[in-house]
Formats: structure tokens, C-alpha cells, sequence
């Protein structure tokens, strides 16, 4: 899952490839990691909701301001899970790379208003959300207030 955001996200690839590097720049390329850990935390349940996938096309639209083909892009490779896995740390360190302190904490909001949008909170979206704020260098009090946030919107 996930191969072909991993070879945008990739230094090694983009740099054979001048017209993927010239149409996915640094800025695009950190959208799009962030966007896969949306559909990482959306897939950690095995039940990607239709308001999991509404929120994930409403918060890459507004926020990262990506356009539609893209977007149906994300989604069509997350309904096309594979057995495969993919490292999360692939993902949180293009963010660690580009992102302050500030920034990391608006993602790890988003993907707590990500996990309650489906109304449920189950033990893998909590694992994964543990997982994706240590790699983001984030302390574990930063967490729980993202999360107690995100949960009190609901």
C-alpha cells in the first residue's frame, strides 16, 4: 500500500526523475506524507468509514489545499490496501525534516479529529496515534491534549 506516495516522498527517487521532482516539490511531497498517515490511521481499524473518507477529502482540500486528482489518488490506493507494510517513520520524518514543533501539533490535531470522526475510538487508531507522536518528537502531554481537543469537537 502506499508505493506509489513512497516513491514521491523518496530523496533518491525524485532525484532520477527531474519532471516528478519539477511536479512534486518539497511542500507537495510534505502534504502527501501527511495525508498517508491520515489513510494509515484510517486503515489501522480495518474499517475505513464513510466519515473517515469524508474528513480526509474535506481536510486535504482545505487544509493542504490539494487538488481533486490527487486526492482521488490517496483514496483510491487506501480502498486498494495490500498486505504490504509501510513503515510510518518513512512518513513522520519527511514532516520531522519540514515541520516545527507548531505545525507537527496541527497534523497530530487532525489526525485525532481523523480517528473520533467515525465516532469510535479503537485500540489500533490509539497505537498508531502513540507511534505517529513519538516519531513526530512530540511529548506524550502534547498527545493527550490533541486528543482531549479533537474528542471534545465531537
Amino acid at each position: 500500500m502506499l508505493g506509489f506516495i513512497k516513491s514521491l516522498i523518496s530523496n533518491n527517487d525524485l532525484s532520477n526523475d527531474s519532471e516528478v521532482s519539477n511536479k512534486y516539490n518539497s511542500e507537495t511531497k510534505l502534504q502527501i506524507a501527511t495525508c498517508a498517515l491520515f489513510l494509515e490511521i484510517a486503515n489501522s481499524d480495518d474499517d475505513f468509514s464513510i466519515e473517515e473518507k469524508i474528513f480526509i477529502e474535506k481536510t486535504m482540500r482545505e487544509e493542504f489545499n490539494l487538488d481533486d486528482e490527487l486526492v482521488t489518488e490517496l483514496l483510491a490506493l487506501a480502498e486498494e490496501q495490500t498486505d504490504e507494510s509501510i513503515s510510518l517513520y518513512e512518513f513522520t520524518e519527511v514532516i520531522n525534516k519540514q515541520y516545527g514543533r507548531d505545525a507537527k501539533l496541527i497534523i497530530l490535531k487532525n489526525l485525532w479529529r481523523l480517528v473520533f470522526a467515525d465516532g469510535t475510538l479503537d485500540k489500533y487508531e490509539e497505537y498508531f496515534m502513540r507511534t505517529i507522536s513519538k516519531n513526530l518528537h512530540l511529548e506524550h502531554s502534547d498527545m493527550i491534549a490533541a486528543k482531549l481537543e479533537a474528542k471534545g469537537e465531537k
